[in-house]
């Protein structure tokens, strides 16, 4: 399993939210290359990104921000946030991201979706935020009508490749993550499933890694001391 320790972009800083509300931000870094380079010290491959001012505004108002911690730490990026035009894809993929992350785009429309995977592959990854089983867009303001297993499946009919999932009740909560989410998706689908949301102890990474999980995401538990990230690296491999 894979470890991406995670930077959310708000104001050029590296913050976490509580539960995704806007209200209950932490300002963990004013300094966020500096921050992924501490974790590619700590033995990281991987980064996940997010740029929360994209997320609620759909625009990419961070991605000078994003561009300098691909560019700086040398990792393998995955970013998500506002990215609802391939102009902006292009723009993400051109400075070095491994893949970016489509989450109202991909739900809201499917055809644009159909249209990135054809030119972009493996390159285009979903995010699924979920709020009591059912799909949340707009950077987490607003939660749709559509059942998040049933949208995995239309996802994965379509070729997607890569799905992160995040509780968005566990986010930042430090409460311990949402293993049966996790357990169910594992054995439901044959995609590279990324655990987000709330993974806050090492028994939450043994446990994710037992599920044979393509990735976990660390947030709040890195900034914290809650995790420590090369330990974390050690027990997912």
């Amino acid at each position: 399993m894979n470890i991406f320790p995670a930077i959310d972009l708000y104001g050029g800083k590296a913050v976490r939210l509580l539960k995704g509300d806007y209200s209950n931000m932490t300002v963990y870094s004013d300094d966020p290359p500096a921050k992924a380079e501490e974790f590619a010290d700590a033995g990281a491959e991987y980064i996940h990104l997010v740029d929360l001012e994209g997320a609620r505004d759909g625009s990419a108002v961070n991605f000078e921000t994003a561009a300098a911690i691909i560019r700086e730490s040398g990792l393998k990026a995955q970013i998500g946030g506002g990215i609802r035009s391939e102009d902006v894809i292009r723009r993400y993929l051109d400075a070095g991201a491994m893949r970016v992350i489509l989450g109202t785009a991909a739900l809201e429309d499917p055809d644009f979706l159909s249209r990135m995977l054809g030119r972009y592959g493996e390159h285009i990854a979903v995010g699924v935020d979920v709020r009591d089983g059912l799909v949340a867009v707009k950077g987490w303001l607003e939660t749709s009508s559509t059942d998040c297993f049933d949208f995995i499946g239309t996802l994965s009919d379509m070729g997607v490749r890569t799905v992160i999932c995040t509780d968005i009740s566990k986010d930042g909560a430090m409460s311990g993550t949402n293993l049966p989410l996790y357990q169910s998706l594992s054995s439901r689908f044959g995609m590279d499933i990324v655990a987000s949301g709330g993974v806050s102890t090492i028994d939450d990474v043994r446990a994710l890694r037992d599920m044979e999980l393509y990735g976990a995401i660390l947030g709040r538990a890195i900034y914290t001391g809650g995790i420590d990230l090369k330990e974390a690296i050690e027990v997912a491999q």
